[in-house]
């Protein structure tokens, strides 16, 4: 493992710590009576408290310090004080422990009680402390210059994302996003509760991905020795419940699909789906409404939310439109009736790239996308879709050729999709086979299999049903204004780490980087070659290698060439 200096230099100070006989990683529990938010909510001069946290800032001045202690609640300051710390002779908690070998990034607890400073900073003064955690990595440390300019912040999307655990220490305001998220979460559970509907659990690993057109991610049972597939939906198992006498059922389920990644897109999502029996599509726009009103409200405490320029407003009742309309308004071309080599031919027309693998579904959602999608910024909600589109979806009841869906679009995205359920077991099963004549025309994200134990199911009955799954992580990207779905998930799909090659010097190399390294100043070349007394052949490697690996830096200033380590 390559370590940099400071990550050497601390782990000599755990060494130190050690022979001092300190442990860094006590395993004992360390018993806290307040937080950083709790001590200023009650704040009470004199009060004793016990707290821990990451010090993540120190002034030392002498035998006093003031230094910063960050806990899950923020930030307080607090003040070490040597005579107050070591009251007997022995003052080396304070001069050898705290002054040189605690590092920032380290997690310490304190005992002490409660002031205010000159300048009413409330402040917790130091009698005891304990080395709780050693952190050997340094934390990233942005620094502002005299015109406030911030250099070296933690703000790289890619390491953020990555490194997200020194993201939400370095970054606080991040975890205000999952905190919301929580909220979403809670405020959604609630609204159904309330309603009556219970929440439930369905397999992961199903024999069949059905529920959705997706690509699938695929496994293998070694014991049953059978391919099973991570779920891309978890549709057809909640319509198995209400087949069995559920009357509401609910569940936020990880979904997996083996599609692209963009800022929208994450290959594991969640996904919130319910199925209420004796309902249909209109009573779900209804209820969905005023389900995101009222979680509007208790992530933000108001239905208005900004995302990037746009003022969204979460408030029911939401504008409706058929996707009929919708393609006449922003295309002037009417679906309705239209063959599949008509709308290949339109599309075609308009600047869209479609194949001959697309069936006339595909098309129209390919038109739909590109032409009018877009243009639906606050929640509306796009009714009445094509039966092509929408395998698992009853015939309208009065329209021919459509079925009974809607999506709910926001700032031209889809976060929630719903249906009056099909439930018809005839009809179903004539779906799913026009969705295998796609999937052998060659459409990846067609059904590829019938699943017959779904049609089982339906042939004992399955009342009147209206279903609707909301896309969590996409729904609380436009509540907390994040333009990105990585921004909301904590641990985002990432492409494989670089691994960072690990430098074999030889001796030679080491001999020079030693030299190098006894001055702060750079050295002239020649004096770095006669200490070395290398033989010409041996320092010309070693000094080729070492500016290689951006070890040493070399440069001429005034015709003299100078040699320093980086």
């Amino acid at each position: 493992m390559q370590l940099s200096e400071q990550e050497i230099i601390r782990r000599e100070k755990l060494q130190t710590l050690e022979k001092m006989g300190i442990n860094a990683f006590p395993a004992e529990e360390y018993k806290i009576t307040d937080t950083s938010k709790t001590i200023k909510q009650d704040f009470v001069e004199g009060k004793k408290v016990t707290i821990a946290g990451r010090l993540m800032s120190r002034r030392i001045q002498g035998k006093a310090s003031f230094a910063e202690l960050q806990d899950s609640e923020g930030k307080i300051q607090v003040y070490f004080n040597r005579d107050e710390i070591c009251t007997g002779e022995d003052k080396s908690l304070y001069n050898d422990v705290y002054k040189h070998l605690l590092d920032i990034g380290d997690i310490i607890g304190i005992e002490g009680e409660l002031f205010n400073t000159q300048v009413g900073e409330m402040t917790v003064k130091v009698s005891n402390f304990k080395i709780l955690t050693k952190s050997l990595r340094p934390l990233p440390q942005p620094r502002t210059d005299e015109n406030g300019v911030t250099y070296d912040a933690f703000n790289d999307p890619e390491l953020r994302y990555r490194q997200r655990y020194v993201d939400l220490i370095v970054n606080p305001h991040v975890k205000e996003t999952f905190l919301k998220r929580t909220k979403l979460y809670n405020a959604m559970r609630q609204f159904f509760n309330d309603a009556g509907y219970i929440e439930v659990e369905t397999p992961v690993l199903q024999a069949i991905a059905g529920g959705a057109a997706a690509r699938p991610f695929m496994t293998h049972h070694n014991a049953l020795d059978v391919p099973l597939y991570m779920r891309i939906a978890n549709e057809l198992y909640l319509k198995r419940l209400i087949v069995g006498g559920f009357d509401g059922v609910y569940e936020f389920s990880k979904n997996f699909r083996n599609e692209g990644m963009d800022r929208t897109h994450n290959p594991e999502f969640t996904v919130m789906e319910i199925y209420v029996a004796y309902k249909d599509y209109y009573w779900m726009m209804d209820f969905t409404e005023k389900m995101i009103e009222h979680c509007a409200i208790a992530v933000n405490g108001t239905t208005d939310a900004k995302f990037g320029d746009q003022e969204i407003s979460f408030k029911a009742p939401y504008a409706r439109v058929s996707m009929t309309e919708a393609i006449i308004k922003y295309t002037g071309f009417d679906i309705t009736g239209k063959s599949e080599q008509e709308l290949f031919d339109f599309a075609k027309s308009i600047g869209i790239d479609v194949n001959e693998t697309m069936g006339k579904g595909k098309l129209i959602d390919e038109i739909f996308g590109e032409k009018c999608e877009g243009n639906f910024i606050q929640p509306t909600f796009i009714t009445d879709y094509p039966i092509e589109m929408s395998p698992l979806t009853k015939k309208h009841r009065t329209q021919e050729g459509l079925t009974e869906r809607f999506e709910l679009m926001v700032c031209g995205k889809e976060i929630a999709n719903a249906y009056s359920e099909l439930n018809d077991p005839i009809d179903q099963r004539e779906r799913f086979e026009d969705q295998l004549k796609l999937a052998e025309k060659g459409d990846d994200e067609a059904g590829q299999f019938i699943d017959e134990d779904f049609l089982r199911a339906l042939e004992y009955g399955m009342p009147p049903t209206s279903g609707m799954g909301i896309g969590m992580d996409r729904l609380i990207m436009f509540m907390t204004n994040n333009q990105s779905i990585q921004e909301v998930l904590f641990f985002p799909q990432m492409k494989p780490e670089k691994a960072t090659p690990t430098l074999e010097l030889d001796e030679d190399e080491k001999l020079v980087l030693e030299i190098l390294s006894s001055s702060e100043e750079p050295m002239t070349l020649g004096l770095v070659k006669v200490k070395s007394n290398l033989s010409g052949k041996k320092w010309d490697k070693a000094a080729k290698n070492l500016t290689k690996y951006n070890l040493v830096k070399v440069e001429k200033i005034d015709d003299v060439v100078l040699m320093k380590k980086i």
